[in-house]
């Protein structure tokens, strides 16, 4: 039985999370129902991670199995039937075959999440940036990232009570940069904690007005307690940019 992955976006607003759950919309619900439909069959995906409610993926990957193989020709009107069929703020870019034990979560070598800040209030930034009054040190925020180089066990930046089976990551890009109007986060991992990412920034920004030292940063990752780290980010303003994968898993090229 041919194995696909789908590669696709999702404007997250709407939505909570990607994982289907009870009594909630959720993007892989969603995807799940309008495939199903199409194919005449009841199609089951995996994802490649969970997002949490309201954060976005311009790069999300899924894998599902069909009877039937896609040819090129069917496979480029399913995917434009599909596009037209889903809810505008969710597309689907592409369907690719791979290996018949390949994973959309567990092979993953790397995802890339950025977060946004602006810190002008600005009517046409607030649906994805967060709106954070008030200036920062970005270089002492910088240090602080380089500090997360030296840690593998983030327990203190994970959601109380979840089910994971380990708080270990990997990271192996962390930095903060301006573009034009926004301070912009960066960080890359080969896997990361539930609320993980908006726990670190909502930290890092304790550092960056002076409320967190660095050394006392060093103490929060250590002492593996979630209480001593800073607040968490609203979700509106995170996006999983990017997931990678090794090549060999793949049946032809991706872009």
């Amino acid at each position: 039985m041919p194995r696909y992955f789908i590669k696709l976006a999702y404007d997250g607003s709407n939505y909570h999370g990607w994982q289907s759950q009870e009594n909630a919309v959720s993007v892989q619900s969603e995807l799940e129902k309008c495939m199903s439909l199409k194919l005449g069959f009841n199609v089951k995906l995996t994802g490649c991670g969970r997002t949490d409610t309201g954060v976005h993926a311009r790069e999300f990957y899924a894998h599902f199995d069909m009877d039937i193989p896609f040819n090129q020709v069917s496979k480029s009107e399913f995917i434009n039937n599909l596009n037209q069929f889903l809810p505008a703020d969710i597309s689907v870019f592409d369907i690719i075959e791979v290996d018949r034990e390949a994973n959309a979560r567990f092979d993953a070598v790397s995802r890339t999440y950025k977060y946004y800040i602006h810190q002008q209030k600005d009517p046409f930034l607030q649906q994805y940036s967060f709106y954070h009054y008030g200036a920062f040190d970005s270089g002492l925020m910088n240090q602080a990232c380089l500090i997360l180089f030296d840690y593998e066990d983030f327990t203190s930046f994970s959601k109380l009570h979840s089910k994971t089976k380990t708080n270990i990551c990997h990271i192996s890009l962390c930095k903060w940069e301006y573009v034009g109007e926004q301070i912009i986060f960066t960080i890359q991992a080969d896997r990361f904690l539930r609320n993980m990412v908006r726990a670190i920034v909502g930290t890092m920004l304790e550092i960056g007005k002076g409320k967190l030292t660095i050394s006392a940063f060093r103490e929060v990752i250590e002492s593996k307690n979630r209480s001593n780290a800073g607040y968490s980010v609203p979700g509106h303003a995170l996006f999983l940019e990017k997931v990678n994968y090794p090549e060999t898993i793949f049946m032809r090229n991706i872009d």
